[in-house]
């Protein structure tokens, strides 16, 4: 009889499992990617610029030593790395998951039956006592079957997870990185404007005291002394502006790099900064493996797949095996009387949730939903990562163009108002175009110094777009 519940009991068992599928893991989404870059304007290989260390592309020293106190003490990166840890320790504690649960415990107790009660009347007959003790000193022991791959799914959800938390690092990094080295790039801008206002300051001075001369000798009008000086004025005004704006910039890099606002060392000219000879590219798809957004990611919708198998396996029926053994008595005197006092149990349980059914169903669609808005958002972060690297390629290819024309007409001022300044000294040009010359070449030569920082940006862009800088 009994071989024949237990044949009856494997039948059942195995008729429930071949009527029951778990989910198919899903592969990364299959997307159009093109085989090269718009703008492109070399031609594309598995080459990349995101294969450089941060140190190689960057090889200003000052900007190198401000990049390395980023990465080291930013409190963005610290926690990070802080959420990195958490992560290392879930992914530990889910190796344990299939581990039996094994505990010991002790207990005693006394009850007190009813006199009128059916135990009462039996305990005072019997034990000649009022009351019942009970002392048990033992383990129990419980394991659930990983029939559905539950626990095998939370192993994958975790080290799911701690991968997206290495590549928020990795983000947080390249973050970091273009961010310290735009605002670099800033301080050294803002360092030759300062000093370009500076020279058009004491040049307006000059242009005043002239003016002032001539205006004594009666050979021009206060209008001219008037109109040099306001354009003294805009020179001079424009100092302070520069000044309060290097602070700011320097308290801004300080914030990143993790110290108290200071001032930040600095050396070199904006203009006489390298541009990179080459900035190989590669193709979109390297963007892939290259840029931590979309490979956080990917890693997204493995954790989001292994929760709709979790999900799924609460629908099905658990197998649970259960044991305690110890020793048992109603005694203390003879609590440890061994054998007398051993005990033993053994349980198995097969649970098929019935009432729930609607309510695990319901957390199983969800989860299917969730992974799907997670390839949707796959899908979009790869559109973005491909247009970045197209904008940025865009930009440094017109900025080649907008400084050439830039530089031409810083030069060309220069000549114009050397020659207006001589002009004006002998007295064959007016109080006018010497003004009118120092304002252009004032703006001309602030915005060629605007211009090379953002040619210096736009590779730090494509640096970045490309996914480097946490190597």
């Amino acid at each position: 009889m009994k071989t024949h519940n237990i044949y009856m009991l494997a039948l059942m068992l195995a008729f429930i499992l071949t009527g029951c599928k778990t989910s198919k893991a899903p592969v990364t989404p299959i997307l159009e990617i093109p085989q090269e870059f718009r703008n492109a304007f070399a031609v594309s290989d598995t080459t990349t610029v995101a294969n450089f260390e941060w140190e190689v592309f960057f090889p200003d020293h000052q900007l190198q030593n401000l990049i390395t106190q980023a990465v080291k003490g930013n409190h963005d990166m610290l926690t990070a790395l802080k959420n990195i840890e958490n992560a290392r320790l879930q992914l530990r504690q889910s190796k344990w998951e299939q581990i039996p649960q094994l505990n010991a415990y002790v207990n005693s107790s006394t009850s007190i039956p009813s006199e009128n009660s059916l135990n009462g009347m039996s305990t005072n007959s019997l034990l000649e006592t009022n009351h019942i003790e009970d002392y048990s000193l033992g383990f129990s022991f419980s394991w659930e079957a990983d029939i559905w791959g539950k626990i095998h799914n939370r192993k994958k959800e975790a080290l799911a997870a701690y991968l997206v938390t290495e590549e928020a690092k990795k983000a947080i990094q390249v973050n970091l990185i273009a961010t310290v080295a735009h605002r670099y790039y800033n301080l050294l801008m803002l360092d030759e404007q300062l000093n370009i206002a500076e020279k058009n300051k004491a040049l307006s001075e000059k242009t005043v005291r002239v003016i002032s001369r001539q205006f004594e000798a009666g050979q021009v009008t206060n209008l001219a002394v008037e109109q040099a000086a306001a354009q003294q004025l805009q020179a001079e005004r424009i100092v302070p502006q520069l000044e309060k704006e290097i602070a700011i910039q320097e308290n801004a890099l300080s914030i990143l790099i993790g110290v108290m606002p200071a001032d930040i060392e600095r050396d070199g000219n904006i203009l006489e900064m390298k541009l990179h000879d080459s900035l190989p590219v590669g193709i979109p798809a390297s963007l892939l493996s290259f840029r931590p957004d979309v490979k956080a990611l990917e890693y997204e919708l493995e954790a989001a797949n292994a929760r709709v198998g979790i999900a799924k396996a609460y629908i099905y029926p658990s197998l649970n095996i259960t044991a305690n053994a110890g020793l048992n008595s109603f005694m203390a005197d003879n609590w440890f009387n061994i054998p007398a006092s051993l005990f033993g149990t053994l349980t198995g349980s097969l649970v098929q949730p019935l009432l729930q059914g609607k309510r695990l169903k319901t957390q199983y669609e969800v989860a299917k939903n969730e992974r799907e808005k997670i390839v949707i958002a796959f899908k979009k972060q790869v559109l973005i990562a491909v247009s970045d690297v197209s904008n940025a390629l865009i930009e440094i290819e017109k900025l080649r163009e907008e400084i050439m024309f830039a530089e031409a007409r810083v030069k060309n001022l220069q000549k114009a108002l050397s020659n207006a300044d001589k002009l004006f000294s002998s007295g064959l040009a007016n109080y006018l175009e010497i003004i009118t010359a120092q304002s252009s070449i004032l703006q001309s030569e602030l915005d060629l110094a605007e211009i090379k920082r953002n040619q210096l940006s736009a590779e730090v862009r494509l640096y970045k777009a490309l996914g480097g800088g946490w190597k």
